[in-house]
């Protein structure tokens, strides 16, 4: 059996596992205030090309948007957000339970459109009674998102330049930031993001490490954001965990090289499929691809290839998701080919 239904579901990358082994029984302080976690918060710092930003490492991606959203919006303030965003569909609530609504907007192939967002706001603002409403603080954007899909430089900078011009934060969540940045014609890079958006967190669960994701306030973290992880019960007692894997991931650019496995794979399963003349939902460059299969092709890979439904069609046809990893190999794939 072979598993294609999510991006985490092997632990970590060796090279991690190494070095938390080799430093195991070395005495640091916690909280994130131990030597490899400074090292790690260095070692961003140096690759996004902002030396004096803030970085933090929280324990998971749900419990990060929680936690950022919650300290960079005032409290009668929403974020917003598409439809299909991760925070609207798959955190069950958990921007809402920290009392911040979800705005919903179209989603294009996954992503925001800037004419729809500054649409939206003017709407807002138009009507005589706003001040009534929950009232846009934020836009949150996911790179890539639900869908595999990239946004481009130019269409983070229009939507960059509407949330200056509304006054809006601008939140991007990196669960995969290292697949979109490894993929095939992303005009982005690491050191682009700090002037693109106000907080961005670069994946660590998803690309590599066991558990983690880190947090960066290009400029400054809100007041007291280390008391609001803790609120959130996102603070690790042995911050070391997470500043060892971060600071293992940003040496010798192991994130980025085991970033660029996960989309060859990815375009050798997107090629199986075409070649098969199965249709694929949406063009994703990234590790996650989105065949639509039939009931019967399902079943011909029922116990041997697990995948995930990601949303049923009219007729019987599901658009089906198949994930590939930093850790998934040839072998993997070859199985995948032999079944269909």
């Amino acid at each position: 059996m072979v598993s294609f239904t999510c991006d985490y579901n092997e632990g970590a990358h060796p090279l991690i596992l190494k070095r938390l082994a080799e430093t195991n029984l070395v005495q640091e302080a916690g909280y994130g205030y131990d030597s490899f976690s400074e090292s790690a918060r260095e070692k961003i710092r140096a690759a996004v090309k902002t030396p004096s930003a803030d970085v933090f490492f929280i324990s998971g991606g749900t419990q990060t948007n929680a936690t950022v959203i919650d300290a960079l919006l005032k409290g009668y303030e929403g974020v917003i957000a598409v439809h299909s965003g991760h925070i609207a569909v798959h955190e069950a609530g958990a921007i809402e339970f920290s009392g911040h609504k979800v705005l919903e907007l179209p989603a294009h192939d996954g992503k925001m459109d800037a004419t729809e967002l500054e649409d939206y706001l003017a709407a807002f603002y138009a009507d005589p009674a706003w001040e009534h409403m929950v009232i846009p603080g934020m836009v949150y954007l996911s790179f890539p998102t639900e869908y595999g899909t990239i946004y481009t430089k130019k269409e983070l900078s229009e939507i960059r330049g509407i949330c200056l011009k509304y006054r809006l934060k601008l939140y991007i969540d990196g669960a995969r930031l290292g697949y979109g940045l490894a993929s095939e014609g992303c005009d982005l890079a690491l050191e682009d993001f700090p002037k693109l958006c106000d907080a961005f967190y670069i994946g660590g669960t998803k690309v590599g490490a066991l558990c983690g994701e880190a947090v960066v306030f290009p400029d400054k973290a809100p007041e007291h954001f280390f008391t609001t992880v803790k609120q959130h019960g996102a603070l690790l007692a042995k911050g070391r965990l997470t500043g060892i894997q971060f600071d293992t991931l940003f040496t010798d650019n192991l994130y980025l090289e085991i970033s660029r496995n996960a989309i060859e794979r990815a375009l050798e399963v997107k090629k199986l499929f075409t070649e098969k003349g199965i249709p694929l939902y949406i063009d994703s460059p990234t590790n996650q691809q989105f065949p639509v299969l039939t009931e019967k092709q399902m079943e011909k890979l029922d116990g041997k290839v697990l995948f995930e439904i990601w949303e049923r069609l009219p007729g019987g046809s599901c658009v089906t998701r198949f994930a590939t990893s930093w850790a998934t190999s040839r072998e993997d794939v070859e199985i995948l080919k032999s079944v269909l």
